[in-house]
């Protein structure tokens, strides 16, 4: 038996836009060659917003505190603080090395931090206070020297007056009000006094996107996120009503966010898209948004055994995977292609997306199938080094001169001959 389709919608293919293309290809070009000038003329055209700078003022981010109340202000913290616990231990498993691999031969590798990081946060329909704490305290965690965190204007203040606060919290040096594809060419080619940064982070749309692709290789970017996505793996013993909420949870990120269930059960699957429609004909909070992902973007799928689950899951590489089933510890080790994985029916995404510690910057359009998301090893340059004797040079040299020669690149043969006399 092949895998049943109850219902349809996720997307195989991320289509890159040809007028997203050349809007985004033009502000790269114009700032680059104008620098500050084009970045100010974008942001006035789109954002309509022409401050005097665009550095945010120590007063603008002191009256910003003042509009977070104190018990907000402990939960931020709270999820600060996970973030970077987390952070820290990945980064002790990241140990430098030195090994001497024959006599006079030691070789090595040391973990560097990146000097720069540029930090997006975005702010169009929902301002995500959250990732600025995931974006900034984990690169201050890998030890980097400067992070300049940048968040497009919410109203006439700026930048919304939380997400202002979480960017300060999370250990931000510099802070830009600036947003979509201008705040990527300011990152990359600098603005006012704040120098280009090497390597910049943070999701966003499809301008956002396509301007991280455009420019890659000018500056290090982390990974080309696209639309949220949401899997579930569920079994007749899962809450079909749970697990309706937790699609439709990740859904509400946009109308083109795709959400998948896959089960073994085909009274489960259809249970589930039971569970849905009562959930948005009800209270659902957000079913304007969520009801628009749902109808277009939701698929289930009915497999006949658990290798066939996760068959099926592994080729749609989801962003988001959550398991709930009577065989939870058999899936984890089982499943290998996913952004971060959920385990059990406690597990939810917002738990990650927002305070559990693990970071929310996570691949999509099944790039989970090449790279993890974003972790404090991101932020480090893993370089190599060589330290040698005479003796181990002339251990070394007869091999390297061979190889030369046989490529005719008889320079290098003999800078290796010169150590072997």
């Amino acid at each position: 038996m092949m895998a049943e389709q109850l219902k349809t919608g996720w997307p195989q293919r991320v289509e890159r836009q040809q007028d997203v293309i050349d809007t985004v290809s033009r502000i790269l070009s114009e700032v680059e060659h104008e620098g500050g000038a084009a970045i100010r003329r974008w942001s006035a055209q789109l954002d309509h917003w022409e401050p005097e700078s665009f550095v945010v003022s120590a007063d603008r981010i002191k009256a910003a505190a003042e509009t977070v109340d104190e018990e907000l202000a402990g939960h931020l913290e709270f999820a600060r603080a996970q973030v970077e616990s987390f952070a820290q231990a990945q980064r002790a498993t990241l140990t430098d090395l030195e090994v001497e691999t024959m006599p006079g031969v030691v070789l090595g590798h040391r973990h560097l931090p990146v000097s720069k990081v540029g930090s997006y946060s975005p702010g169009g329909r929902y301002p995500l206070i959250a990732s600025s704490i995931m974006t900034v305290t984990v690169p201050k965690v890998a030890g980097v020297d400067t992070v300049v965190a940048v968040a497009p204007p919410r109203d006439a203040n700026g930048i919304y007056g939380p997400q202002l606060y979480t960017m300060n919290l999370a250990g931000a040096d510099v802070i830009l009000c600036l947003g979509g594809v201008q705040a990527f060419a300011a990152l990359a080619f600098g603005i006012e006094d704040v120098p280009p940064v090497d390597l910049v982070v943070g999701a966003g749309n499809a301008y956002v996107a396509e301007a991280k692709r455009q420019l890659f290789g000018t500056v290090g970017i982390d990974l080309l996120a696209g639309p949220t996505e949401v899997a579930v793996i569920a079994d007749e013993t899962a809450d079909a009503r749970l697990v309706a909420a937790d699609l439709l949870g990740q859904a509400e990120h946009g109308p083109n966010s795709p959400a998948l269930l896959v089960t073994t059960s085909r009274d489960f699957g259809t249970a589930v898209i039971a569970e849905v429609d009562r959930w948005l004909e009800g209270d659902w909070p957000t079913k304007e948004v969520a009801g628009a992902a749902w109808r277009e973007h939701g698929t289930v799928v009915v497999c006949e055994s658990r290798e066939e689950v996760v068959q099926v899951s592994d080729a749609y590489a989801a962003e988001h995977l959550e398991v709930q089933t009577a065989e939870d510890d058999w899936y984890a080790a089982n499943l290998r292609n996913y952004g971060s994985l959920f385990i059990g029916p406690e597990a939810t995404v917002a738990f990650s997306d927002k305070s559990i510690g693990t970071n929310h910057v996570l691949p999509t359009a099944r790039a989970a199938r090449y790279t993890g998301g974003l972790w404090v090893g991101k932020f480090l340059k893993t370089v190599t080094y060589q330290r040698l004797t005479a003796d181990g040079a002339r251990t070394i040299a007869p091999s390297t001169a061979a190889i030369a020669d046989a490529e005719l690149m008889h320079g290098h043969a003999l800078t290796a001959r010169l150590r072997n006399s």
